[in-house]
């Protein structure tokens, strides 16, 4: 198949807010050894992206500078050395970014195939939130059935998702969220709990629920604390992100004493093994769930690319719940 020289993409022209993003026209990227080029479909919306857009969160150096972290869509040319994929295979893929454009290009290793019976635009909502949960909850939180999990944010793309592979797994789960309309969600998703965290004491309730084993948060701030207390001794606090603040005091006293563990990560900066060692143990594990139902893609929205603004604004406002994606392919 021969592919045209340039693609309609998204730009960021300078870092500030949903604005900044303009449509463009730019070369079609070139695979490289062990790469394919993926016609997208659909582009998943995260809040990388928009950490990225306001320029906190930059690329890594030998990624391209456009937004776009996830992707569902059809293999139109492969690299040298490429052996599980060929033109025409329907794939979804996590992105070390261009996702917002008609074509992305990634390590053959870090496409999946699309679950049988998902739709493209369900697809595209799938690599980033479960590589992102599987490698903190599972492998770096060593989460396991029996277990007590909390998760933070519990109708984000990361909490719809958390919570039903916690659940899946047989984990007690739990979760919070900033109305009862949205804890709702995450009770109908399996949550034994979730508590309105603008009224309620999360940190105490956990607390005499018996102490989270794993907590997976994306607040950080003053949260940092109360995620200590909530912490059953041996528990494990694994941060994914700092929407309130990076910084906090702690008395590590009670870390020592209670054997806990803090860690976290972020996906993008990892190595092309480290996300295919993850890539794997994503498809070993997660789409067998979703191939028997134990776990569906939550929605929120759908926009064009050229509405990719109006995607930016609508996840960073508080009523959004579950994935937003941008369609590319008309």
């Amino acid at each position: 198949m021969t592919l045209s020289h340039s693609m309609l993409a998204i730009e960021i022209v300078a870092p500030g807010g949903p604005d900044v993003l303009h449509p463009c026209s730019v070369p079609v990227p070139v695979p490289g050894h062990g790469q394919i080029v993926i016609r997208v479909a659909y582009a998943g919306v995260n809040r990388p992206d928009a950490l990225q857009r306001a320029g906190a969160y930059a690329p890594p150096p030998d990624a391209s500078p456009l937004p776009g972290l996830e992707c569902s869509g059809t293999v139109v040319e492969c690299g040298p050395g490429v052996t599980r994929w060929e033109i025409g295979d329907k794939v979804c893929a996590l992105l070390p970014g261009g996702g917002y454009a008609e074509y992305a290009v990634c390590p053959e290793s870090h496409a999946l195939p699309v679950p049988a019976g998902l739709t493209m635009r369900e697809a595209a909502c799938l690599p980033e939130t479960c590589f992102t949960v599987w490698s903190n909850v599972v492998m770096r939180g060593r989460l396991e059935a029996g277990q007590k999990f909390l998760v933070h944010g519990g109708t984000s793309g990361i909490g719809t998702t958390a919570i039903q592979i916690a659940r899946a797994l047989g984990a007690r789960v739990f979760a919070t969220a900033g109305t009862d309309d949205k804890c709702k969600v995450c009770t109908d998703l399996g949550a034994e709990a979730a508590w309105n965290y603008r009224e309620r004491d999360w940190s105490h309730l956990m607390q005499q629920a018996g102490g989270a084993d794993v907590i997976l948060d994306m607040v950080g701030g003053s949260y940092i604390g109360k995620n200590i207390k909530a912490l059953a001794n041996d528990g494990r606090l694994v941060q994914i992100a700092f929407l309130q603040g990076a910084k906090a005091e702690l008395n590590f006293a009670e870390v020592m004493m209670r054997r806990l563990t803090i860690t976290g990560s972020t996906l993008r900066p990892q190595s092309d093994l480290a996300k295919t060692r993850i890539a794997e143990a994503v498809e070993t594990h997660v789409w067998p769930l979703i191939q028997r139902g134990a776990f569906k893609v939550v929605m929120d929205s759908e926009y064009a690319l050229a509405d990719a603004p109006q995607a930016h604004w609508r996840i960073e406002t508080p009523g959004h719940v579950g994935k937003i994606v941008l369609r590319v392919e008309e």
